[in-house]
């Protein structure tokens, strides 16, 4: 299962590379910001709970096509671009097992417990 999980999220991954090839960006545009979205991070400087929200709020995949489609309603290729990355970036993340955060610490998360080999 954790093989066809990791399938799953590479084929998201390059359906990203794929809409980020529809805008007119360069390429570098692409790879200077596909870490951008860890920033969120910087939560767990205050704690747990608001590395949490902070690392999911970067990571979800809902909010970053919903910033998608904004910018396509509205013509704003800006926010495509931050769609696209956001998306992008937390499918490739949890390619390496980096998934939503819970509250009780920065390895706990939906996907099982980072570095546990068990899961």
């Amino acid at each position: 299962m954790r093989s066809l999980l990791k399938v799953e999220e590479l084929l998201m991954f390059l359906l990203g590379v794929y809409f980020f090839s529809l805008l007119d960006y360069s390429w570098w545009w692409f790879f200077g910001l596909i870490l951008t979205p860890d920033i969120g991070m910087l939560g767990y400087l205050m704690g747990n709970k608001a590395g949490a929200l902070g690392y999911n709020v970067f990571h979800h995949k809902g909010l970053a096509i919903a910033i998608y489609l904004i910018g396509i309603y509205l013509s704003l290729p800006l926010f495509q671009l931050i769609g696209i990355i956001l998306f992008s970036h937390a499918s490739m993340d949890r390619i390496f097992g980096y998934g939503l955060k819970y509250k009780k610490g920065f390895k706990y998360t939906h996907l099982g417990e980072i570095g546990n080999k068990n899961e």
